[in-house]
């Protein structure tokens, strides 16, 4: 009998004899996010990209120039961006056997073309997807208001016309591009 009071003092109360007990226990999680910004080549996932040769081999390559396959870059950015595009020399640097040394400008020689632009921004000019334009060694805008996302892409090709005025040798310059957020 005993029991039975038990249980019934126990329903008296709003307890029943097999309800589920609970608690909680909270916290906030925050964020602190940093503004990010990275740009890569997607032949490599690098920032330095594999090296691009232009062989001149027949005259017609002399008279016409020589164009390259596309390059592909790829920017990751959590805020809108820009990419300029420059040199690392004024000239490019010669390795070979002629005596003087010959000095090939990038200027006139160097020249670049915008292939294609997946990076929801604007080819301000000099350079567009419809003609080449050289390459200098001081920053020049490519891509205007590229928007925030991580795979904003660009193609990019280059063309050398450096004529008949160089002796055989390989000349070397960098291209460099400069991603940065507005």
């Amino acid at each position: 009998m005993k029991k039975l009071f038990s249980v019934a003092l126990l329903s008296a109360f709003g307890y029943a004899a097999n309800a589920q007990q609970s608690s909680s226990a909270s916290q906030a999680v925050q964020l602190q996010l940093q503004n990010a910004i990275d740009i890569t080549f997607t032949a490599n996932g690098s920032d330095v990209g594999p090296l691009v040769e232009i062989p001149f081999t027949t005259i017609n390559d002399y008279v016409n120039g020589v164009e390259t396959a596309n390059q592909e870059i790829r920017v990751r950015s959590n805020k809108s961006f820009n990419v300029f595009v420059k040199t690392n020399a004024e000239n490019f640097t010669y390795t070979g056997g002629a005596t003087p040394t010959p000095v090939m400008p990038v200027a006139g020689v160097l020249n670049l073309i915008v292939v294609s632009d997946l990076t929801g921004g604007t080819i301000p000019g000099p350079y567009s997807t419809s003609a080449y334009y050289t390459l200098r060694d001081f920053n020049i805008d490519l891509i205007n208001n590229g928007v925030a996302g991580a795979d904003q892409k660009f193609t990019v090709k280059y063309k050398a016309t450096p004529g008949f005025a160089y002796p055989a040798g390989t000349y070397d310059v960098g291209v460099v591009y400069t991603a940065t957020q507005l």
